[in-house]
């Protein structure tokens, strides 16, 4: 069998620990089959969630793991039952290259919420629900992907490819459930943290017609909020302001990644209101207050990524209404101080690794 010789950073099974670090490492991929496309890498956006599988903290990493599902490259092989893609167009992959396609979500387009065994595969760390039989997959970190056609995404000209990869994950991740729930011309829509999630989330609901609030603890990314379009910035310590503002909102969008107190948020809401969380595949810091959910008949739900067909769509939105992620261009050998500057929350708003610097290496 042909195989492909890829450079790749990841981490092996020897570096589980609370920060483990990505080093140098040598794959081989397969050659694409008849409905793949082999992907030259270019750009490879930097998830929160790389940094949670990297360091074990959802319990089902399979190692070596080679993160990065925000991919942008050039296609450079087609199989041949191909029909969508030719050699040298400009394409994206994101958290998905496969699902059961079987099922009723697959069967909808929504292969997000794929009903199989194993759920979809990840582009990264195999199936989505690891069965324990070893199967892996190798990301965006490497200077070559293998994706199926039917889970590859056009990248509209009109889009700069140096920042358009967070899009993949970051913005398809607060299109959904806009989307979903339906966000209109006119709602009031809080979007609660300014990360790299929140900040794709104000730019999309401002693009919808929403008026749209910043809700974060941190008083300096005031500016940046506004910069971004949203009408208002609440700081969750104000509980004045927290106070005034019970009741305010029809939709309410939380990217906070890690354990956090979701009732406060809940008074937000108006009577038929919807809180949403994302980024967040854990338990709340405390229990719900079913009081607050009760009264004023509101409702919290959560929400994971989109399907193809969706994340085309916001791709195309984005391009139609000129929205791109803030980025900051690193190198591959930098990935490691990325991870700890994310850690400290000094990033506006997403690394993206340019991969001619990983091509480079000897």
């Amino acid at each position: 069998m042909e195989v492909i010789q890829t450079k790749a950073y990841g981490a092996s099974a020897s570096l589980i620990d609370s920060m483990s670090r990505l080093s140098r490492m040598d794959i081989e991929r397969a050659a694409p089959k008849a409905d793949e496309i082999l992907i030259d890498v270019l750009y490879c956006g930097v998830c929160h969630s790389d940094l949670h599988q990297v360091r074990n903290d959802w319990a089902n990493t399979v190692y070596p793991c080679i993160p990065g599902h925000e991919v942008v490259g050039k296609v450079a092989q087609v199989g041949s039952a191909v029909t969508k893609f030719k050699v040298g167009d400009t394409v994206g992959v994101g958290c998905m290259i496969d699902s059961c396609g079987q099922c009723s979500s697959c069967q909808e387009g929504e292969e997000n919420y794929c009903e199989g065994p194993v759920s979809w595969t990840a582009t990264y760390n195999g199936y989505m629900k690891p069965n324990g039989n070893g199967f892996n997959t190798f990301g965006g970190y490497s200077t070559n992907l293998v994706v199926k056609e039917s889970f590859v995404l056009r990248i509209p000209d009109s889009l700069d490819i140096k920042a358009v990869a967070p899009i993949l994950c970051a913005g398809i991740t607060t299109y959904s459930p806009l989307r979903h729930w339906d966000v209109q011309e006119g709602d009031t829509v809080g979007i609660v943290g300014l990360g790299g999630l929140g900040h794709m989330g104000v730019q999309l609901a401002k693009a919808m017609g929403a008026q749209v609030t910043v809700i974060t603890q941190n008083e300096d990314k005031r500016e940046a909020a506004l910069a971004l379009g949203a009408h208002e910035v609440l700081i969750e310590s104000d509980k004045k302001a927290m106070e005034a503002h019970e009741l305010a909102f029809d939709f309410l969008l939380i990217t906070i990644p890690d354990p956090f107190d979701i009732t406060p948020f809940i008074s937000l809401l108006k009577r038929n209101g919807s809180l949403v969380t994302v980024g967040l595949l854990g338990k709340y810091k405390s229990p719900l207050n079913n009081m607050e959910l009760a009264m004023h008949r509101r409702s919290v739900a959560g929400s994971v990524i989109g399907g193809i067909a969706e994340t085309q769509e916001v791709l195309d939105f984005c391009a139609e209404h000129s929205i791109l992620p803030e980025v900051e261009i690193i190198a591959m050998n930098d990935i490691n101080k990325a991870f700890s500057r994310m850690l400290d929350e000094d990033v506006r708003f997403r690394f993206v690794i340019d991969m001619q610097t990983l091509k480079d290496e000897n």
